[in-house]
């Protein structure tokens, strides 16, 4: 299976001291052989292309290494946000210089699971200024953002991005062993994934829709333009069309 190609983020979207800063904990992290990879919106950004600023960094590191990766930010001079404001400690660490965050993530926010080796797999790479990083797989990336589906907030729209993105590429078999009984989550994001963008679902493999009891999407009347209905929910862009650098 192909994975996502390398993605180089320009220089000059990080202010140089946050840079600094998250260059600092990496290179610390490195010293001490933690393993991490980096989720949040640098995965989502390397996935799809869609380059934006974000104040904070996302390491995704074992359980089992939390307390060695949180010590790597107190040594870099990053202290705990948790006084400035609370936050579940136990699924997350947030560390931070000012405004410059770093969040060490050893689980699923509604604790489902703990971050294991699958996390560590080979995915994308992040790379700025020299520097060049692994980050989340995609499948773990769908699994995690799936559940979150808040009051105030819903990560289904990166689900749908990294669909459009990368959906030929997922490996569909793997991810639907993680979503274990959860499965009709991953169904439904497909079922409204299908409705907004019935030609570019096609790349989809026919055996998932199948496999998930989801209707497969029609072939169009004209296969080679790719329409969708994103914007009967918002006006504003849905999906970046920036090719891997």
């Amino acid at each position: 299976m192909q994975r996502a190609k390398r993605r180089t983020w320009p220089d000059d979207l990080i202010p140089d001291e946050q840079w600094r800063v998250y260059k600092e904990v990496i290179a610390r992290a490195r010293e001490k052989g933690i393993r991490f990879v980096l989720g949040g919106g640098f995965a989502i950004s390397t996935y799809t292309g869609h380059w934006r600023n974000t104040k904070d960094m996302d390491l995704y590191v074992l359980a089992s290494e939390r307390e060695a990766m949180i010590q790597t930010t107190a040594d870099v001079g990053l202290r705990d946000f948790y006084e400035r404001q609370p936050y579940d400690r136990r699924w997350i660490f947030r560390s931070a210089c000012g405004d410059i965050i770093v969040d060490i993530i050893w689980a699923m926010a509604n604790l489902r699971t703990l971050v294991d080796d699958g996390w560590m797999r080979d995915g994308g790479e992040f790379s700025m200024r020299g520097e060049r990083i692994g980050v989340v797989p995609p499948e773990e990336m769908v699994w995690n953002k799936l559940y979150v589906m808040q009051y105030d907030r819903c990560d289904w729209t990166d689900v749908f991005n990294l669909f459009y993105s990368v959906g030929a590429e997922l490996d569909w078999d793997y991810l639907i062993q993680r979503m274990g009984d959860d499965i009709p989550l991953l169904a439904g994001a497909l079922s409204v994934y299908r409705w907004m963008c019935p030609g570019k679902s096609r790349a989809i493999p026919a055996d998932v829709w199948e496999k998930l009891q989801v209707p497969p999407p029609r072939p169009q009347a004209i296969p080679e333009i790719d329409w969708h209905r994103s914007s009967l929910l918002d006006i504003r862009p849905w999906f970046a069309v920036a090719e891997a650098r």
